[in-house]
């Protein structure tokens, strides 16, 4: 290779003289090296590649390498497609982890609704969502999470204003998320975002605080009230079962009673037609008989007996006849 001297500062310099075809050849390689560098993007696992040809979409690329037309006649766009976004209202988190720090900053403004009883409330919750149409991300919206939160807000507020502040804090929380977040995608889908809300929370809900103390009183008289009510339904179903289960054996003994007498009753009643059977057809035997059946049964239990004969003329003066001997 050819040298030349230069003088630089008062001292002679050789330098290589370079020819016009070398510094073509540097230049064609470092031309060749940014198509390369610019034809070839990776897609993530999480991610799809949203392609625009001179600025107008044209294809959607999965994860993976892929090559494009270089020097901005084709651009991608890599959105995030598995990952689950988050906003948050009425507060923010500065640092999460084991003790999570939140911003000392006022949102008020975001939080405090009126609920529909013209209560007031301060609602805190957080949206989560994901992109599921990353055309309709890129295209249809300019700001699609300040639209997210819009939405969020306008719909929460809607929501919290159909129920009482007791529903909003405490009874029905669920319910009104649930409600929040079915209201906040069919305008998201109204509106073309390409966004699905994958859910809402609550994350707290509190009187404001000058009205809190009196809040937690009234919370107070409730829970006693319930615990009242609760040791009455606990009286009562160990008094009114034992009471059912009295009455029930009452009633039991008495058709119990009822039957042994109807029993009875009727068996007397079948001796008497017996008897009676028996009777009509021979009346001085069954007469005798009954009588000899009556006097054993009543003779043993007197003590003293007087036997006296038909044929007897005169009673004795002194007569003792005791025990359950028979004199005569």
């Amino acid at each position: 290779m050819n040298r030349r001297t230069i003088d630089i500062g008062g001292e002679q310099v050789q330098i290589p003289d370079v020819s016009p075809k070398f510094i073509f050849r540097v230049v064609l390689g470092i031309v060749v090296i940014l198509i390369l560098f610019s034809s070839f993007y990776t897609v993530g696992t999480d991610q799809v590649g949203v392609l625009q040809r001179f600025g107008a979409y044209h294809r959607t690329t999965e994860p993976g390498l892929h090559f494009k037309l270089p020097w901005g006649i084709e651009a991608v766009t890599k959105v995030k497609v598995q990952r689950v976004f988050k906003e948050e209202f009425g507060f923010r988190t500065v640092s999460a982890g084991v003790r999570t720090e939140y911003s000392s900053r006022d949102y008020t403004s975001e939080s405090l609704m009126l609920t529909g009883d013209l209560n007031s409330a301060l609602v805190e919750w957080i949206v989560q969502y994901r992109i599921k149409d990353p055309v309709n991300y890129l295209f249809r919206v300019r700001h699609v999470e300040g639209t997210i939160r819009d939405v969020s807000e306008s719909v929460m507020r809607q929501v919290a204003g159909d129920h009482s502040v007791d529903e909003v804090i405490i009874l029905r929380r669920k319910e009104i998320a649930q409600k929040a977040q079915e209201l906040a995608q069919a305008l998201l889908d109204e509106y073309e975002t390409g966004i699905d809300i994958v859910t809402v929370n609550l994350q707290d809900v509190n009187p404001p605080v000058p009205v809190q103390p009196a809040f937690n009183e009234v919370n107070e008289a409730r829970q006693e009230k319930e615990r009242i009510i609760n040791e009455a339904w606990k009286a009562y179903n160990t008094a009114i079962p034992k009471a059912r289960g009295q009455a029930e054996q009452v009633v039991l003994q008495a058709e119990g009673y009822a039957t042994n007498r109807i029993n009875r009753a009727r068996g007397d009643a079948d001796r008497f037609l017996s008897l009676w059977q028996e009777y009509r057809k021979a009346k001085d035997v069954t007469k005798r008989r009954l009588y000899l059946e009556t006097m054993l049964e009543i003779l043993p239990k007197i003590k003293t007996k007087v036997i006296v004969d038909d044929e007897l003329g005169s009673f004795l003066p002194l007569l003792h006849l005791e025990g359950k001997g028979v004199g005569r």
